[in-house]
């Protein structure tokens, strides 16, 4: 199907100037400051379940754990990961909050169980086939602190071109809205967001990513932006 035009031309002005494919490509191929690897890819999922920021919260709270438990190889793979304590000292010192914690354990515990030849490959599948729409009867998206975006979030790193149900996208959706005479967007829940952001992706000819990625761009003080980016892409 060809692109609405008349979307598309509402949606255009917001992605000027955005590098929305190479940013999409980071997450799609995996160029970010955690690389390939599965336990820091989770881990930074479950850093990220309290909402914090990614410069003073999600990545110092994953170099905690990757210095605690990755380096010293105590832990090396999900299996590893899911056998840790939620009360480990350690454990308490990289992350804090107990939400972060449980989250971390359990969908290691989660993807351990999957039949994969690597973890790797057994988060990529579980991320290519959950639904979003189901989340909560989803073995990982059942996990108590796991949500909606935590969810999409978790598909993100481990290399989906989904969309993240965030106040930035939110954002970006409702300008469109208001620009367009008619539309079935909706944003009053994480879900209905997640399906007016498909939905506009469909319309528009981009991805759902590529729509997180502008959203993000366009919603983040210039500033901010290039220390996130400066951070995410420097290990």
């Amino acid at each position: 199907m060809q692109p609405d035009e008349t979307v598309r031309a509402v949606l255009e002005p917001y992605a000027e100037d955005v590098p929305y494919e190479e940013l999409a490509g980071d997450f799609l191929a995996y160029r970010r400051w955690t690389g390939d690897d599965p336990v820091l890819l989770v881990a930074e999922a479950a850093a990220a379940t309290t909402g914090q920021r990614f410069i003073d919260g999600i990545r110092p709270a994953v170099e905690r754990f990757r210095d605690a438990f990755v380096v010293p190889d105590r832990v090396t793979s999900f299996s590893e990961m899911a056998a840790i304590d939620v009360e480990d000292d350690d454990l308490v010192a990289a992350f804090g909050a107990q939400r972060k914690r449980r989250v971390l354990c359990r969908t290691a515990r989660v993807l351990t169980d999957r039949s994969a030849d690597d973890d790797l490959t057994a988060l990529s599948d579980w991320a290519q086939t959950a639904d979003p729409y189901g989340y909560d009867e989803d073995s990982i998206g059942a996990i108590s602190g796991i949500g909606p975006a935590t969810f999409q979030y978790l598909r993100q790193l481990a290399g989906v071109a989904t969309v993240t149900p965030d106040p930035t996208i939110e954002r970006l959706l409702t300008a469109v809205d208001d620009d367009l005479e008619e539309s079935p967007i909706e944003t009053t829940t994480g879900l209905r967001t997640i399906a007016s952001a498909e939905w506009l992706a469909f319309a528009s000819g981009f991805s759902p990513l590529e729509l997180d990625r502008v959203a993000w761009w366009t919603a983040t003080d210039p500033s901010e932006r290039d220390a996130v980016l400066d951070a995410v892409r420097h290990v």
